[in-house]
């Protein structure tokens, strides 16, 4: 499989998605663009018409995946099998659902309960709809089910607003694939996403812990935006969508995008590169920034909006710069200063981090094959670092014990090849 072709370095104008289809004759050119269908509106409101299954996945890319692994063809098969493998993903797994959630402050501490159980009811829900096994979406449904109706807090210090974001958002794009099942109480999972999860994003977004707005790193912002985005969307509710639209576009924090990428520049070979937020402090945040910023755009694509492109492709120049460093190869680096605490105290960085440079995280399928495969760009950095280091992608449970490797659900190869 060819990685670029020699058009893939021209430069396409930025597009309005809803136009596009719209311009194009709307259903026909959704699938054209490799998606479902999506209803004409406005580009900075939410969809009109809800498409679901409309998160990380559509109704097109859960027909290929079926197809290609029926048919036993790569790299769909290759993605199928890391799945199948993983432990998570077996219909036998027992859900842990307690009521209290408690991430940071080190007493009591019991997160690894729920991102376990989330990776568990994400794959089961998976194997169920490529593999059509019923067993699998009777495990998922009883987790995504015991959860929401027995989890009644997340707690613990400041790093309960990680919980909420990160598990916000993985939580809802379960649920999102079971929807459509009859034993699934989509009721009960959209209560409690909208109280238990929705309240700590929207403080967090809106107040940032009482702490100066730059005191808390991009990942921050974006796991919370991206559940606020999942919620709106598992739930029809436009206003919360639009609020995590609209902060991705000019919000006061670290998530937003130009804030996520202050720097841009152009390598020597032409390539346009954008210096990430946390690259001065290390790799394996900037990484699973690139897993964040991502979910936050494919599920905002799959209902009609272009955040991938928006402000001239910015977070693709990011991927790119967060590609190349992570590939061995340097890039340019500006001093990045901001201030912390309550009173914003200055604190700067002036180098970019090797701390844990060359991480594997599963987020680069989802940006090569939009990048390269939807949109037909030379995503040379990218690329590489999916087919030299990642592909096949695997999900919660390949990538070591510790959050970190539940950051992000995973399985790209598998539901994003092209």
């Amino acid at each position: 499989m060819s990685r670029t072709s020699p058009h893939q370095h021209l430069q396409r104008p930025e597009l309005s998605r809803r136009g596009l289809l719209r311009t194009a004759g709307g259903l026909g050119a959704a699938f054209a663009l490799g998606s479902g269908a999506f209803a004409a509106g406005t580009a900075d409101a939410a969809p009109s018409t809800w498409t679901h299954p409309g998160m990380l996945h559509n109704a097109g890319d859960i027909n290929r995946a079926k197809v290609r692994v029926a048919a036993g063809t790569d790299p769909w098969l290759s993605g199928w099998n890391k799945l199948v493998a993983n432990s998570h993903s077996a219909s036998t797994w027992t859900n842990r659902a307690t009521a209290t959630i408690v991430r940071g402050g080190g007493t009591g501490e019991n997160y690894g309960l729920l991102y376990n159980d989330i990776a568990a009811a994400y794959q089961n829900a998976l194997r169920w709809k490529v593999g059509g096994t019923e067993a699998n979406a009777v495990c998922a449904a009883n987790i995504l089910n015991a959860w929401s109706r027995t989890l009644t807090s997340v707690t613990g210090n400041a790093d309960r607003f990680l919980a909420a974001g990160i598990y916000g958002w993985e939580f809802a794009n379960a649920c999102e694939l079971m929807r459509d099942y009859d034993a699934f109480d989509l009721a009960a999972a959209q209560e409690m996403l909208a109280s238990v999860f929705y309240p700590l994003n929207n403080s967090f977004l809106t107040n940032h812990n009482d702490a100066c707005i730059t005191n808390y790193w991009a990942n921050w912002d974006l796991c919370n935006m991206a559940s606020v985005l999942a919620i709106g969307i598992l739930n029809e509710d436009s206003a919360k969508y639009d609020q995590a639209v609209t902060y991705f576009k000019s919000g006061a924090g670290n998530g937003s995008i130009a804030h996520a990428v202050p720097y841009l520049y152009t390598d020597s070979a032409g390539y346009a590169l954008g210096q990430w937020q946390e690259s001065g402090r290390d790799q394996g945040h900037t990484v699973m920034g690139m897993g964040q910023m991502g979910a936050i755009c494919e599920m905002a694509w799959n209902q009609g909006d272009d955040l991938y492109s928006y402000d001239s492709r910015r977070f693709m120049k990011a991927a790119q710069y967060v590609a190349k460093y992570n590939l061995g190869q340097d890039v340019p680096f500006t001093t990045y200063n901001w201030g912390t605490g309550q009173n914003c105290a200055a604190s700067s960085q002036t180098v970019v981090s090797a701390d844990s440079r060359g991480q594997v995280r599963p987020v680069w399928a989802m940006l090569h094959f939009h990048y390269n495969r939807r949109l037909g760009l030379d995503d040379k950095y990218i690329s590489q670092m999916y087919y030299d280091l990642v592909a096949p992608e695997g999900g919660g449970g390949d990538y070591g014990t510790t959050s970190g490797g539940f950051d992000q659900l995973g399985f790209g190869t598998l539901m994003y090849a092209k």
